[in-house]
């Protein structure tokens, strides 16, 4: 069994990954891990999670109240965010936030990620739908977020950010890495022309894969809820979540909102 000293160094690491690849900047963005129903690792806030050292990590209990802090460190003001994940979702041992430039411009559009255009991102994420706005460090969020928690395992905050969880550190910071992908791959589709996507046919053999996989984690392939429903999935309707655009018209105004943002994100 690894020690919490181990655990708070990967924590450190996570938090180098994600500030050197750009998926927070300053001291944004937050990482958690699970050591047992009453206690939990988290990062502090206000400080930036390229520049951690285990002795930032804080340990809260299940309520969000402080176990352990070294002075001058408090727990993230998002913690609430993580503990509804961990209560509502049993199988998940690592909650991460980041603000990713090309996923969070998605989500800040309205825009979710449903498109089916890599066998990839439809076998590990299927959709990532957008959990509507609420002021950080509230309830609101948590409770926006807990509708899409039965269902998916990484979803865009509107005009916020990504949250991904998993049965690891490791695993949730590798979905974080899958939903920027899948979305810098839609935008530069988008730019080309409009991407061809999948049909409802490889959709369902790559979701037949996952299933004889074996692969943990909820997903359009087991749990959707449009399948509940008698509908098809997510991948091919876009109806997970009910701000997305309808109309050409709209898409392109939004596809054009989108890339304004990237290219001032980028310095351009």
């Amino acid at each position: 069994m690894v020690n919490e000293f181990e655990i708070k160094k990967q924590i450190c690491d996570i938090g180098k990954r994600i500030y050197n690849q750009g998926m927070v900047a300053a001291n944004d963005g937050n990482i958690s891990v699970k050591l047992n129903d009453h206690e939990f690792l988290c990062t502090p806030t206000g400080v930036s999670k390229g520049f951690m050292t285990p002795e930032f990590i804080c340990k809260v209990d299940e309520n969000g109240k402080v176990l352990q802090a070294n002075a001058g460190f408090k727990p993230s003001s998002e913690i609430k965010m993580h503990m509804r994940v961990y209560k509502e979702r049993p199988d998940v041992n690592s909650v991460v936030h980041a603000h990713p430039i090309y996923a969070t411009s998605f989500a800040i559009a309205g825009i979710p990620l449903t498109q089916p255009i890599m066998p990839e991102a439809v076998i590990a994420l299927g959709c990532v739908p957008i959990a509507e706005y609420g002021t950080p460090s509230t309830e609101e969020i948590p409770d926006a977020v807990s509708k899409y928690l039965q269902y998916f395992d990484a979803v865009l905050l509107a005009n916020h950010g990504a949250l991904t969880y998993s049965d690891s550190l490791l695993n949730a910071y590798h979905k974080m890495e899958s939903v920027e992908f899948y979305a810098k791959l839609l935008f530069n589709s988008k730019m080309l022309g409009g991407p061809k996507e999948l049909s409802n046919e490889q959709v369902e053999r790559l979701y037949e894969i996952r299933r004889q996989f074996g692969l943990k984690g909820k997903h359009p392939a087991n749990v959707c809820l449009n399948n509940k429903n008698g509908e098809k999935s997510c991948h091919n309707c876009g109806n997970c979540h009910s701000a997305a655009s309808s109309s050409a018209s709209s898409q392109d105004d939004v596809i054009a909102e989108i890339t304004k943002k990237v290219l001032a994100q980028l310095g351009k």
